[in-house]
């Protein structure tokens, strides 16, 4: 069988971001089911893609909005009006779909594409829903959009994600609808797109390496609490502003926090009974140094990375039942909280009595288990009708 792996960020190196680990988790589940895999989509600028044999690049774009100019903020949103793209879709309009077809069919007989998340697939959406797919929801991106539109502190920010929520949710109806078979990775958010049937979605358990994990602690924690992410990403963001304005007053300074990843500026001035570390070289010996994992998510959809990261390291932790989602096991050295009391009451108790590192081996093995299992089911619905041109 021969797919196209349609993404707006190609593989350029060592996984960094909760979308590229999911990504790289997919691809090598891919892999072990015997899949030829083309991939096609973007880099980033000054990147090449890690695997150019089977990498079709198609222009490389920055495509994060923190940073941006904003005169490239303005073209990003006319381009969005003009064409009726999501503000994510239009930034990858570098290219016209016409270019995208062509690449499509050098690549020779396929069987179909893999459309991996709604930014790339809405962009191109006319082109590449001429093939057979499957659709890959990272998130349930309408629903994220109403949450970051009620967390905005404007009133036109508020409007711009107003207006992702509506196109957001008709195209992710459509995608669905004409999908072979939906990807999810969190159960609840088949139930959210609609394809909550067995013979038309899954979700996937995810992992966040290709080997065995083995916790990077070595004697005594460097600090009591460590968070990492990419916290410009709003819905992280909600996690962690709640965590810095709810929980962290009610610890009354007992315990040193450290935050790493890239934050918004100003951040570590109002914040100052936490240490901001910026972006960290090692994201594993980063968290593995702290006494406990506060795992903090409150919005957003989809599963969150870290928390996977943090069961496979079998580091102790706090987590918010948002936080747990999409995880079928949860070790005995995390406690679930959600009420800010509560979730200060347990950083305490397990800084103050730390329980042991568990073997987090069992929960990657379990992990990759039910992912290729999962990811079997929607393989045989493509069939094998192999395809030289869109249909």
């Amino acid at each position: 069988m021969h797919l196209v792996f349609a993404t707006s960020l190609v593989p350029c190196g060592t996984p960094e971001t909760g979308y590229e680990i999911a990504n790289a988790a997919v691809l090598d589940a891919l892999r072990r089911a015997g899949v030829k895999v083309s991939i096609l989509g973007f880099v980033w600028p000054g990147k090449d893609a890690l695997e150019p044999d089977r990498t079709v690049v198609l222009d490389a774009v920055d495509v994060t909005t923190d940073g941006a100019s904003t005169r490239q903020k303005l073209s990003w949103l006319a381009t969005a009006v003009q064409n009726g793209l999501t503000f994510a879709s239009a930034k990858l309009r570098t290219v016209s779909p016409e270019n995208v077809e062509d690449e499509l069919k050098k690549l020779g007989p396929i069987d179909g594409l893999i459309l991996n998340s709604v930014q790339f697939a809405g962009a191109f959406e006319k082109v590449l829903t001429r093939w057979p797919y499957l659709y890959i929801a990272h998130n349930v991106e309408h629903v994220s959009a109403v949450e970051n539109a009620a967390a905005a502190d404007s009133f036109l920010t508020r409007c711009l994600f107003r207006r992702e929520a509506r196109l957001l949710r008709d195209l992710e109806r459509r995608l669905c609808e004409g999908a072979r078979f939906v990807y999810t990775f969190a159960e609840d958010d088949r139930e959210k797109l609609g394809v909550a049937t067995p013979d038309r979605s899954a979700a996937l358990p995810l992992v966040t390496r290709t080997t065995l994990p083995a916790s990077t602690r070595r004697g005594e924690a460097v600090f009591d609490a460590a968070l990492i992410g990419t916290w410009t990403w709003a819905p992280n963001m909600i996690g962690l502003r709640w965590f810095l304005d709810e929980v962290v007053p009610l610890l009354e300074g007992k315990l040193d926090i450290r935050i790493g990843g890239r934050a918004p500026e100003g951040m570590a001035d109002r914040y100052r009974a936490v240490t901001f570390a910026g972006r960290v070289p090692d994201a594993q010996e980063f968290v593995s140094a702290a006494k406990v994992v506060p795992l903090v998510s409150r919005a957003g959809t989809g599963v969150q990375l870290k928390t996977i990261e943090t069961f496979e390291l079998g580091l102790p932790a706090v987590a918010t039942t948002h936080s747990l989602r999409g995880i079928a096991s949860i070790p005995d050295n995390c406690i679930r909280a959600d009420a800010p009391k509560a979730f200060a009451e347990a950083l305490l108790q397990l800084v103050e009595n730390p329980p042991p590192v568990v073997d987090g081996s069992k929960f990657y093995q379990d992990q990759i288990g039910r992912l290729d299992t999962e990811l079997a089911r929607g393989l045989a619905a493509l069939g094998g009708v192999r395809i030289g041109a869109a249909a």
